[in-house]
This record gives structure tokens, sequence and C-alpha cells, in this order.
């Protein structure tokens, strides 16, 4: 599909904060948005549906790989021969949606024993490297292993500094690059590990939970709080991530998060997961 200025300019909107109604868009972009984890929506009355993004980031990358659109604000406010341009290639061949890399990365703290496609595989991850699995279908890791999924690249990049808060037999993975997360969630809902969420302790990052790992994985999924959230987020909580950012029904439900939400009302603060490194 073309992405005309028109649906671009909206995209655009969207990724600068704003709220717009799905009628704005046809409605198979909007399956697609929300089935890629793109935007998120609200039911705003009765029946309006209202959606919005959290995470500009996914935006870019699905513009990117599906698109050939590596700037939005570029592309909406060039000239039409321009934007012609852009359309042209993003048409061609080299520029399909199809995935040439399939799969995800994982790291470790130690050697782990695993399978691939029914032959002994041990994941062995030394600082400075991480693994990409592309056959994630054939990979399995034993089901004492606990699986932690890591939002953030440099926490994935740094997971040596967690063994004082998450020592014992962990793989972790990673959520990004973004346009491999529906190959993650793919593999984790055909494993029984156990999963446990490193995400940021604001309400994007528990929208990102609840939405994206909890309601597929159900009790198998939990997101990791440190013991002393309550003083992190009083010394290095930021009021902006509490201010711009708006919590999803399916988060509000969970009662297993009720109390780190009172922690965010109680401080009016946000907390990015890189503080788990210090």
């Amino acid at each position: 599909m073309k992405l005309s200025s028109n649906i671009a300019s909206k995209l655009l909107q969207l990724a600068g904060g704003a709220e717009l109604p799905a009628s704005s868009f046809s409605g198979p972009l909007v399956k697609e948005l929300i089935e890629e984890n793109i935007v998120q929506e609200r039911i705003q009355g009765r029946t309006k549906r209202v959606l919005y993004i959290l995470d500009p980031t996914t935006l870019h990358d699905w513009l990117a790989q599906k698109h050939g659109i590596n700037n939005l604000h570029e592309y909406v406010n060039a000239a039409p021969a321009s934007r012609a341009d852009n359309i042209a290639i993003a048409a061609d061949s080299k520029h399909t949606s199809v995935r040439t890399f399939k799969g995800f990365l994982i790291n470790a703290y130690q050697p782990i024993a695993c399978t691939l496609n029914g032959e002994p595989f041990t994941v062995n991850c030394i600082p400075g490297t991480f693994l990409f699995i592309s056959d994630y279908a054939g990979f399995t890791p034993p089901a004492d292993t606990i699986i932690a999924g890591v939002e953030n690249a440099e926490v994935f990049s740094n997971i040596y500094k967690l063994q004082r808060l998450l020592p014992g037999n962990i793989l972790f993975v990673s959520r990004y690059p973004q346009n491999q997360s529906r190959d993650l969630l793919a593999w984790l809902r055909s494993i029984p590990n156990q999963y446990l969420h490193l995400g940021d302790y604001d309400f994007a990052g528990l929208n990102i939970f609840s939405q994206e790992y909890k309601r597929h994985l159900g009790q198998r999924a939990t997101l990791y709080i440190p013991h002393d959230l309550d003083g992190l987020l009083q010394r290095h909580g930021n009021m902006a991530l509490y201010d711009q950012q708006k919590l999803n029904a399916l988060a509000k439900e969970d009662k297993e998060l009720s109390g780190l939400i009172a922690l965010l009302h109680k401080h009016k603060k946000g907390l990015e997961q890189e503080v788990l490194l210090v």
C-alpha cells in the first residue's frame, strides 16, 4: 500500500503525541498498526475509537521497513515530485515488507544448554557479544530457565551488571529491533518457561508489558520490580514520564500492577530501566 501524504501527515501527528480518531484511517491500516503494536486505542464516549502512540520508535521502524521512509517529517514536507520518488522507491522490490531476517537477539550471563532443531546447542555469550536466533521455532531452552525480556538496548548490552539483582539461570531476550517483536512473542507463546519483563517504570512501560506480553502469556508473565523502587523513584524519577503518558485499560485492570501504579501516582514520576545498571 502506498502511503499518501494525508496519511503520512496524520501519522506524524500521532508520533508527536496527538490522539486521532480511528476513523481518520482506513480499517485495514488501523488493524495492521494495532497488530504491529505501533498504535494503541481507547474508547472515548460510547463508541468513538481514539488512536495514540506510546513509542514513536516503533512507527519509525515500520515506516522504514515497509515503506522505505526513513524520515517521516521530511517525507510529509517534501515537494510532490520528491514524495512521488519516495513512494516509487518504497514500491520497489528491494523495499517490500518481506523481512530478510526473522528471529530475535538473546544474551546470557553463563552458558545455557539448549537445543536447536533437536540438536544440542549451548548459548554462550561472552561480554561484548549477543546471539541472533533465526530458526526460533526449533529453539528450546531448558524448561526451568527464566526468560527475561529487556526493552532497552543499553540494559540488554550490559546484563552482567544485573547479576546482583537477578542471579541464576536466566536467558535474556531483546524486544528490539522492534520489527522482530512478533517473532519473539510467537516463540514465547510456544514454550512453557516463565517470562520476566524488564521495562521502564512508567505508564508507557506498564502498557507495553500488559499489552504485548501479559495478555498473551497470562500468569507466566511477571514484571520485575526492584525492592527499593519507592526510593529509586524519589531519587531518580522523571516527572515528564508521568505527565506525558497515559495508562491503558489492560494495565489499570491488572491487580498485580496496582502497587506499582500507586507508587507512580505517589511520586508523580516515572523511572527508566537504565537505573538498574547503576
